[in-house]
């Protein structure tokens, strides 16, 4: 292992990534179908600000713990609250969500506030609450459809540049890629009962971003040995996967650090996140090498030399640099 240049893996190793493709992309077909049934039988533990509940703001006279206060909560019957420290150690936000036992109107909402002050004060540490804040289903639902529009739009945000950037071909294999990846780590969170909240969905889109980071950096070398090397196309995407496979297990180390960290010391409300990042860079470094490249040699996905070879503006402008 060198630290100057940086390497955890030689950049000439001949792995052979292309000779077990065909039965590595059956068994991700069969990850992908039972990650949709996962979701589809298991489904989500929404959070608040899909489901619609109520918000409460308290102050403390003395910093406080959010796991004392939760752990209060749940005592007095409010399962599953999520409590934030806000501004500092003696201000923390309480979300509620809905259900049968307290009442979903914005007026009752006061009434739900008193009820979270009663449970978490105590004659060492007295708490006094902002009136109650109702969050309405309908918020909820416009969010979830806001979630969905954001994620199409990444997608076929990705499809028009790397098509405009490569190639069609790689523009539709790295969009399933991304879709891929998105799939496995939902079905992931839903099969742990994790709550699915905005961070989550923050994270999986940020997981999509870093899927298709990765993806580019491999079909970059891709098309740049299609180009310059004489040697067949099995060989050119091992070549290409082994030259990058360092930078990609690197980039994604890295990845998974920063959210461990996050995990670790950023509090409960960001434990989604984090760990929607976690599993996503362990994914998407799998699937970069496993799925992405492999998808090349099949199909209508199957590039050749032709496919790649510089286009006429592309050799003007070339003819152009210094």
């Amino acid at each position: 292992m060198k630290l100057f240049p940086l390497h955890l893996i030689p950049n000439d190793t001949t792995i052979d990534f292309m000779r077990h493709r065909k039965p590595v992309l059956a068994l991700m077909v069969v990850l992908l179908v039972a990650s949709i049934a996962i979701i589809g039988f298991r489904g989500f533990n929404y959070a608040l600000e899909f489901t619609g509940g109520t918000v409460v703001r308290t102050h403390f006279e003395n910093p406080v713990d959010v796991e004392h206060v939760r752990e209060r909560l749940a005592t007095a019957g409010f399962e599953h609250a999520q409590v934030q420290s806000v501004g500092g150690g003696n201000d923390v936000m309480i979300r509620l969500q809905a259900d049968n036992e307290h009442n979903n109107a914005a007026d009752a909402a006061q009434k739900i506030a008193e009820q979270v002050r009663a449970a978490v004060t105590s004659d060492a540490n007295q708490a006094t609450v902002q009136p109650g804040e109702f969050v309405g289903p309908q918020v909820g639902k416009d969010l979830a459809m806001n979630g969905i529009y954001a994620t199409l739009f990444m997608l076929i945000g990705f499809l028009i540049y790397i098509a405009a950037r490569f190639e069609w071909k790689f523009a539709m294999v790295a969009s399933i890629t991304a879709f891929f990846d998105l799939i496995l780590t939902i079905a992931y969170m839903s099969l742990l009962g994790r709550d699915f909240d905005l961070t989550v969905l923050a994270g999986l889109l940020s997981v999509m971003g870093f899927a298709i980071n990765d993806i580019i950096v491999v079909f970059d070398r891709v098309r740049e040995n299609f180009r310059s090397l004489r040697v067949d196309s099995m060989e050119v995407l091992n070549r290409s996967i082994n030259q990058t496979l360092s930078r990609t297990i690197i980039t994604a180390v890295m990845f998974f650090l920063s959210a461990f960290a996050l995990y670790l010391y950023g509090g409960t409300s960001m434990e989604g996140l984090a760990e929607t990042h976690m599993i996503g860079a362990v994914i998407v470094v799998v699937s970069s090498v496993v799925v992405a490249v492999p998808m090349l040699t099949i199909g209508p996905f199957r590039v050749s030399k032709q496919d790649l070879l510089p286009k006429a503006k592309d050799v003007e402008e070339l003819a152009r640099r210094p």
